[in-house]
């Protein structure tokens, strides 16, 4: 699956939502909680509207959560903000939903798409621009990313039984290991049959890069920034609390 002669004129956003956030608890979904003074999700809702480069912002909530009065409270700013019942059961669903109703809605097939985890609110327009330039000059796609800092322990299973805590069987060298980030940013057509693709096959695709690596894409790996982490457990919501709190946004 080739990307084609893509223009680089229109760029969007696509944030999934529709995950309950179980493990941090809490009556909301975490992106909708309170994080530093507003809902985690505002934050990159935010470093979107700022971007030069992107022309609007395509959000897939649950079906049950579309009417929630919480996302009218999202700033609405320049640009369009659509939020669509397009949340699946996995996360890859939620993306080839949405990307299926921008498909309808008429936006060209070449366009480009920023997917990012609502989940990362430490992304910046800085990141964004830094994404956007360096696959502007490739045309192939990428993604933000990190490389890999700490020494990696694979476990040995067969000990974590009974209670027992794993034992460290080996170290996996780290020289050409990243760890992905987002947003991804890739072509909206080519993206979106790459993930139905990987989805009819059920292959184990947990980003968009995978989809696009098992369609013959290799895409660029842009350094991204400790700040873009995932908030997962209640660790890093505090960890992302003191950030957004000591930068200002």
């Amino acid at each position: 699956m080739g990307l084609g002669n893509q223009s680089i004129a229109k760029c969007h956003a696509l944030l999934p939502t529709a995950g309950s956030g179980s493990r941090l608890g809490g009556d909301l979904p975490k992106q909708f909680r309170q994080l530093a003074g507003k809902p985690m999700l505002s934050y990159a809702v935010e470093a979107f509207l700022q971007s030069p480069h992107v022309e609007s912002i395509w959000i897939g909530v649950s079906p049950g959560f579309i009417d929630n009065p919480i996302l009218k409270k999202f700033a609405q700013g320049k640009k369009p903000i659509h939020f669509l019942p397009t949340g699946g059961p996995t996360r890859q669903e939620t993306v080839r939903n949405t990307l299926g109703k921008m498909l309808e809605s008429g936006l060209p097939i070449n366009d480009w798409v920023m997917v990012h985890d609502a989940a990362r609110p430490g992304i910046t327009p800085e990141l964004i621009e830094k994404l956007f330039q360096a696959v502007k000059i490739s045309n192939v796609g990428g993604l933000l990313a990190m490389p890999l800092a700490d020494t990696l322990k694979q476990a040995d299973l067969d000990s974590a039984v009974a209670g027992n805590l794993p034992h460290s069987e080996k170290t996996i060298p780290r020289e050409r290991l990243w760890q992905a980030q987002t947003p991804q940013m890739f072509g909206l057509k080519s993206l979106h049959d790459a993930l139905t693709d990987a989805i009819r096959l059920e292959l184990d695709v947990t980003d968009e890069a995978s989809a696009m690596e098992l369609a013959g894409i290799k895409p660029l790996l842009i350094e991204g920034a400790t700040r873009n982490l995932k908030v997962t457990h209640p660790a890093d919501w505090e960890l992302m609390q003191i950030i957004l709190q000591s930068t200002g946004k």
